[in-house]
């Protein structure tokens, strides 16, 4: 059998393939009024085309834990039950196709308030009704054009802890089966592990296992509250691309170590995010070799993105032993399928709804 549509198990949850869709924010949910943050008919035939297509597991986009953890005033959220009632609704379409619904729990941290990307994204300026005051490990900006984020204090640390302990509660209540924690691409807990955004000099900053400790007590939290019977990911940024002063690849294989200790099940290994203006050698797998150093190094599996694009790549890097996982983004957006014209190319099997069996 093909190595990418073998079930995958992890504590006492199946995943049908190791096709997996990572979190990729749509930008489109209400920025005011009672459906604030709640996902909504976009949504929803967004993910249930991926998982109509055969994706094995779905992890819904970057939904913010309170609404100043927010990117852009579109961004989804999990911080009230309208949201919960709405997530149900997708949720129980894709459980009915055989995918498993995931959720990436996110706080934006320095890099929230900003405007579509699709329309520049640049930050919100004050004077925009939907604008907010946005909060960091430190008062580093990320770059000139971002405004210089509020210092969190302690007490609001710990708020944020228990902001994520509770969105994972809602996220169990709106019937996911995988909560993924956001720790990459510059946001809130990616600023505070990197040395580059972190210059604090409380038991929150300076030290390696000073800037792992806001990390280390959200995957606490959250495992306190999520069952032990369903899985959790993590996803980190395992280099900020930076020669000196940043994030790296031997703090990422450290630092696997101990989420995994702290009850973490798999690693989601991607790259960069918190250092502007830094150019990124990208190519065909390019973050890859980081997975895989992960997996070498560290007992936490891990799942793989960046640029996998078609089957026998994707198979390749599981057949090799890089990732137990591979996480393909642009290329479902471009072909909600993808997993079934893979299965039809090297001979694995994927759920095909009766609908669609004259397809076959």
């Amino acid at each position: 059998m093909s190595a990418l549509f073998e079930p995958y198990r992890l504590r006492d949850l199946t995943i049908p393939n190791r096709v997996w869709m990572p979190p990729m924010c749509q930008y489109s949910a209400a920025p005011e009024g009672p459906e604030t943050g709640a996902p909504n008919d976009w949504h929803f035939a967004h993910y249930a085309a991926r998982a109509v297509g055969g994706t094995g597991l779905i992890v819904v986009e970057a939904s913010a834990v309170s609404p100043e953890g927010r990117i852009t005033p579109y961004d989804l959220g999990i911080w009230n039950d309208t949201q919960v009632e709405a997530f149900r609704r997708i949720n129980r379409f894709l459980v009915s196709q055989g995918t498993v619904p995931g959720i990436q729990l996110a706080h934006a941290g320095r890099k929230a308030s900003t405007g579509l990307p699709w329309k520049g994204g640049a930050p919100l300026g004050r004077d925009d009704v939907h604008a907010w005051q946005p909060l960091g490990a430190s008062p580093v900006p990320f770059d000139e054009n971002h405004p210089v984020p509020t210092e969190l204090t302690v007490d609001q640390i710990q708020d944020i802890v228990g902001q994520f302990a509770d969105a994972a509660r809602r996220a169990l209540d709106a019937g996911f089966e995988v909560v993924e924690i956001h720790g990459a691409h510059g946001y809130l807990i990616n600023g505070f592990l990197s040395p580059h955004s972190n210059r604090r000099t409380d038991a929150y900053g300076g030290s390696y296992e000073n800037r792992v400790r806001f990390a280390l007590e959200v995957v606490d939290a959250v495992r306190e509250v999520w069952p032990d019977d369903k899985p959790l990911f993590f996803r980190i940024s395992a280099t900020e691309w930076l020669e000196e002063g940043g994030w790296s690849a031997d703090d990422t294989v450290r630092f696997a170590a101990e989420l995994h200790a702290h009850g973490v099940d798999l690693l989601d290994v991607s790259t960069g995010g918190n250092a502007s203006g830094v150019r990124i050698p990208t190519g065909p797998g390019y973050q890859v070799p980081f997975a895989a150093r992960v997996k070498a190094e560290t007992s936490l599996p891990v799942a793989a993105v960046g640029m996998i694009t078609d089957a026998e790549q994707a198979e390749k890097i599981l057949a090799n032993g890089e990732a137990d996982a591979v996480l393909l983004g642009r290329e479902l957006l471009r072909n909600p399928s993808w997993a079934r014209h893979a299965a039809r190319e090297l001979g694995g099997e994927v759920h095909v709804p009766d609908q669609y069996h004259r397809s076959v």
